[in-house]
């Protein structure tokens, strides 16, 4: 996948820097799509940006996703979520508040 191969190789890159899933599905699915890529969001320590309801929308067909009043509004609503994180990050450090310090990552294997 091409999330798998992006967040290996950089993942540092993406270290507190706002992030949202969003889906689009003719039917199901969506609420799998999200928990798979926020995986990649939580384990790169990225904020996650969420709106009133799953990040998603419904249609076959660009045309039919303009029908989903709901998803386009819960797409707005998570713009406008986005556009608030990033001026409060933004505004944090204006602030001089440092990011959180980090620690070396400790690996622990289950088996022993």
């Amino acid at each position: 996948m091409f999330m798998d191969r992006m967040f290996y190789s950089n993942n540092v890159n993406y270290k507190f820097k706002p992030a949202a899933a969003i889906a689009s599905c003719r039917r199901g699915g969506l609420t799998a799509a999200m928990d798979r890529m926020n995986k990649y969001f939580t384990i790169s320590q990225m904020p996650i940006v969420s709106s009133n309801y799953w990040n998603g929308v419904h249609g076959n067909v660009p045309e039919e996703v303009l029908q989903d009043a709901e998803g386009l509004q819960t797409m707005r609503i998570l713009a406008r979520n986005m556009a608030w994180m990033i001026k409060c990050i933004d505004a944090g450090k204006k602030a001089g508040i440092e990011m959180p310090v980090q620690e070396e990552k400790i690996r622990t294997n289950f088996i022993r």
